[in-house]
């Protein structure tokens, strides 16, 4: 209240007068949230007593003017001392008798009346002496420092008005304030609506307002600029909307998302409009505390301010997470569950409803159904009100009747968006490679079709169809990395095996059928050893690396040593694997040689197995000695009944994960590992084995041989061991080493280190040395492969209609026993017949193709072409309300935004189509890449979400389309033709065509 001075005094009446009417006045008023009292100085109270008790109008107690004078702690100021005490000090005064004593006496020239307001605090109710002092600024301008007094009972949004007027700010800007405790420590004051008690606003605080940017953000959280520099940001006009978001690690599903809604009219210009302010809910336990509605709107003002190639929503993911732990953190995510999520979340902070009443639901009992779904959509209102039910949610009629007793339960529910399935094709595509028992015969890639839910075993007869190799002679495994990640059994599903898998099939011998056969299929894997020394400690060590394809080969048990394994190992190789010339051998074992002795005479009698070289190098890699033998990796050519008759002793037991696998697909426990493993090349005949093998030299290895004159004449010590190095260099292209699964460690040998125990785990590695590698292995020849006519056939990709998807929603289907309906007739839980009707349909209806199908048997991503139209979509024929001029309602829609899904079930990418609402472009959205997008385009076995905008809503474009919609809208100088799909990861196979 102003200050008022004597000239505002009125004639009073009589001092008794005054004396009852302010004693009155005193005893009559009762202290009452809200009210105003006022302060008046102690001593100029006890004045004024005694002058209407004792004296008269012209008597020396006459107290004058009010004057506060000594409750002030400086009259320059007013500002009032501290630690006043009532009583003491002052008398507090209700406002109508502060009114009457101002009226007949008047006030001291400039001071202001002490009003204060009687609080509601949580343990009394008090006059508020020493209001709550908070210093005013700017975010621009923190210099210019204003300080102000309020109750504790004023709401922050007067704060936020003062504030405005003080600093001249322009009506309607879009402001919010920071409430500043320290130096360091700032906090939004979300809620306007509250008071300063409840905020914890206390005095020596500083309040801060900022007003929004023109390009969306705020000056306190101006979003880091990634691509472009700041300059380049406040310079940059574009089409408002056209503007990418930065994926922050797997977030493309939310921006796809985020996309399709900033592309929906009606959301948008709300958002725009700032008309969520009003709207924003603190209050309500299923909301968040308005806090993603906020974050959503600084996305969207963001994106829509026409500032920005790229935004970045930090901010709105870290909130997504705080409420939904479901989005923590950075993995892939499905964008109809983040969207449902965001309508929900947006809804119940924008909810008008504060407070939700209880309505007890009601079944139709025979009602009309007009009666019943107004019922439904009114109680759904009366708790349920926001721009999310405005523009998204319609209705749906479901009926339930009881299989037993025949009852009809017929309800109406709200929908937000309509999950439509697909048709599911009851057959399957696979692309395998089938490699034959022919080891000079390349792989031969083959389509097939095979049925969905099948099993391995079905796979296997239509491959075997076409390549007339029964069905027990096949295995199915499949490759990756140049391992075998997994062997399968023939009774395994084939949903087990996904697309992107590359699965080869292996033709298995005849003989490996039988159970207790005598042979063992063996998993081979090739390596590649790299040698490195140590060169402070002299010791030399190596390591190995897989390459090229593995092959699954049966071999006889009697020939598991190293001799024999090596012959039919060079056998299966012989496409691609080819032994040196002998005449290039011998050059090459004569620098080696001089390398291995370095140089020094073997007359000195200097040990060469002691000494460094390259075979040395080779020993510390084997594991052990092959026979015992310490000058390098000697292999004795001895023929497989020999090396059969060498061996002694019990074999090492091998620890692996699977056990001794065999051809075939019995169902017995034993046989069935034999579909885990792989195929055979055979066994080699001896003149298969010559193939430059048994033509080459051979050392003699006994006294025997040479008394018999079996060996080449020696001329001295020296020239036989340069010969005996130089034939078992020729006969060694690599070495053989039983490995674990993986191919990475290598495992123990039998007792006499020769033979090989494959009862446990029948992996098995051949180690090429680099050199030899390079000499004898022909890459190009080994990662060839030739395509079967099945290849040639273009696959024709399943098209349904969207019409079809919709009719299969509205199907009668039966309840499935996880979730029975309870019948009140029958008094128990019945697998009901259930059939959807829609009723009612939104604004904007979102279609969601239930592309994703889980079963108790089975996961799969339906890739099938839905076929939706962009124009026009018609739901006159599915509805059931009929009302309107015409007697039915508005059920034409036009598409304005799709969310596509490449990829399978374990990952995948996100993009999105959306027609810009001011200009009707359509633009194609990946990430922070934002292109010109054509409508023949849109339609892709990728669309997975629908926005569809109703016609009788939708408002011409305000601006003329882009006149080049040829090159990028965001980035003119980098055009690039977005692709319809997901880069595939790099695979193993990476084979040429022949």
């Amino acid at each position: 209240m102003a200050a008022t001075t004597s000239a505002a005094v009125t004639e009073s009446p009589g001092l008794e007068t005054q004396r009852k009417e302010i004693e009155s006045l005193l005893q009559e008023h009762e202290l009452c949230a809200g009210d105003t009292w006022y302060l008046v100085e102690r001593r100029w109270y006890e004045q004024w007593k005694e002058y209407v008790v004792t004296g008269d109008q012209n008597s020396s107690s006459f107290p004058g003017q009010i004057d506060n004078t000594e409750l002030f702690e400086e009259l320059d100021s007013y500002h009032l001392k501290e630690r006043l005490v009532e009583n003491e000090d002052f008398v507090l005064i209700p406002a109508e008798a502060w009114c009457n004593l101002l009226a007949w006496y008047g006030m001291v020239d400039d001071q202001p009346a002490l009003e204060r307001k009687v609080v509601d605090l949580p343990s009394t109710v008090k006059v508020e002496v020493y209001p709550v002092e908070i210093f005013l600024c700017l975010h621009s301008n923190m210099e210019n420092v204003v300080t102000a007094q309020f109750s504790r009972v004023d709401h922050i949004h007067t704060i936020q008005k003062v504030m405005m007027k003080q600093f001249d700010v322009v009506e309607g800007a879009e402001t919010r304030l920071w409430m500043k405790s320290s130096d360091t420590c700032c906090e939004r004051l979300r809620n306007v609506h509250v008071n300063v008690l409840d905020s914890s606003l206390s005095s020596g605080m500083t309040v801060i307002m900022e007003m929004r940017n023109e390009d969306g953000t705020w000056p306190s959280s101006r979003p880091q600029i990634i691509r472009n520099s700041v300059e380049e940001q406040e310079s940059y006009r574009g089409q408002p909307g056209v503007c990418g978001l930065t994926n922050l690690g797997n977030t493309c599903f939310m921006n796809s998302a985020l996309q399709c809604l900033s592309n929906t009219p009606p959301l948008t210009e709300y958002f725009l409009q700032s008309a969520y302010l009003e709207e924003l809910n603190f209050t309500n336990p299923l909301g968040m505390k308005g806090e993603i509605a906020e974050a959503y709107a600084d996305v969207i003002k963001q994106m829509w301010s026409g500032r920005h190639y790229s935004v970045v929503p930090r901010l709105f993911k870290t909130k997504v997470g705080h409420f939904a732990s479901q989005f923590l953190g950075y993995q892939q995510h499905d964008s109809q569950e983040l969207l449902s999520f965001l309508l929900d979340g947006l809804h119940e902070d924008l909810n008008r409803v504060k407070n939700k009443e209880y309505i007890e639901l009601r079944d139709a009992d025979g009602r009309p159904d007009q009666e019943v779904a107004e019922e439904a959509w009114h109680n759904h209102r009366r708790r349920n009100n926001s721009v999310i039910v405005d523009t998204f949610h319609g209705l749906f009629k479901s009926t339930l009747v009881c299989p037993e007793c025949r009852k009809v339960s017929v309800t109406f529910d709200p929908f937000c968006y309509l999950s439509v399935p697909l048709p599911v094709s009851k057959d399957r595509v696979m692309e395998v490679f089938f490699v034959s028992l022919d080891p000079v015969a390349k792989p031969v890639q083959h389509r097939l079709v095979v049925p969905k839910a099948g099993k391995v075993f079905d796979l296997c007869s239509a491959l075997s169809e076409m390549t007339d190799v029964s069905v027990n002679q096949m295995v199915v495994a499949d490759v990756f990395n140049h391992r075998f990640y997994k062997i399968y059994h023939a009774d395994e599903s084939l949903s087990c095996i996904l697309d992107r898998d590359d699965i080869f099939v292996y033709e298995l011998s005849s003989g490996s059928v039988e159970e207790e056969g005598d042979e063992v299929v063996l998993a081979l894997y090739l390596r590649e050893r790299s040698h490195y020394r140590d060169s402070g400690s002299g010791s030399s060590s190596c390591g190995t690396s897989l390459f090229g394809h593995p092959l699954l080969m049966a071999v006889p048990r009697v020939q598991c040593s190293r001799n024999a394994l090596y012959h039919l190992f060079l056998q299966r190789l012989a496409r691609y694997v080819r032994p040196p010339d002998p005449s290039e051998e011998d050059e090459d074992d004569e620098e080696l040689y001089k390398i291995q002795t370095n140089g020094v005479s073997d007359d000195d009698g200097e040990d060469n197995g002691m000494r460094p070289g390259p075979f040395k190098r080779d020993d510390c890699c084997d594991g052990g000695q092959w026979d015992g033998q310490a000058d390098g990796p000697a292999v004795t050519q001895t023929q497989p009944e020999q090396a059969q008759t060498q061996e002694s002793g019990k074999p090492a037991q091998a620890e692996g994960a699977i056990g001794e696998v065999r051809a075939g697909c019995s169902t017995k426990d034993s046989a069935s590992a034999s579909c885990s493993a792989g195929a055979s090349a055979g066994v080699p005949t001896n003149s298969q084995q010559g193939a430059g093998l048994q033509q080459q030299q051979q050392p003699c290895e006994t006294e025997e041989e040479e008394e018999k004159g079996e060996c080449p004449p020696q001329t001295n010590e020296g020239q036989a061991k340069r010969k005996g190095y130089q034939a078992r260099r020729r006969k060694l292209l690599f070495s053989i080493h039983a490995v674990n699964s993986n191919g990475t460690t290598e495992r123990g040998m039998g007792e006499d280190g020769s033979a090989f125990s494959f009862s446990s785990q029948p992996y098995v590695a051949i180690d090429w040395d680099p050199d030899m590698k390079k000499k004898c292995y022909n890459e190009n020849e080994a990662e060839k492969y030739v395509k079967h006519q099945s290849m040639e056939v273009p696959h024709q990709q399943t098209t349904v209609q969207l019409q079809e998807c919709i009719e299969l929603f509205t199907t009668v289907e039966i309840l499935e026993e996880e979730n029975p309906w309870y019948c009140p007739i029958c008094k128990k839980h019945q697998l009901a017949t259930k059939k959807l009707d829609l009723w009612s349909l939104p604004e904007v209806l979102i279609i969601h193709l239930k592309r994703f199908s889980y079963t108790k048997y089975s996961r799969e991503k339906l890739d099938i072409i839905v076929d939706f139209p962009l124009r026009h979509l018609d739901f006159s024929g599915c509805l059931l309300r009929k009302t309107g001029t015409n007697g039915e309602p508005p059920s034409r829609y036009d598409l304005i935004a799709v969310s596509n899904h490449y990829g399978g079930l374990r990952d995948g990418h996100y993009t999105s189509y959306a027609r810009n609402k001011d200009n009707g472009q359509w633009y194609y959205f990946d990430d922070n890449k934002v292109t010109y997008a054509r409508e023949e385009q849109i339609v892709t076995n990728a669309a997975y979400l629908l926005f569809y905008h109703r016609q009788d809503k939708i408002r011409q474009p305000t601006l003329p389309p882009p006149s080049d919609s040829s090159s990028s809208p965001t980035q003119p100088a980098n055009v690039t033709s977005h692709k319809h799909g997901m880069e595939r990861a790099t695979s193993c196979v990476n084979m040429e065509t022949d």
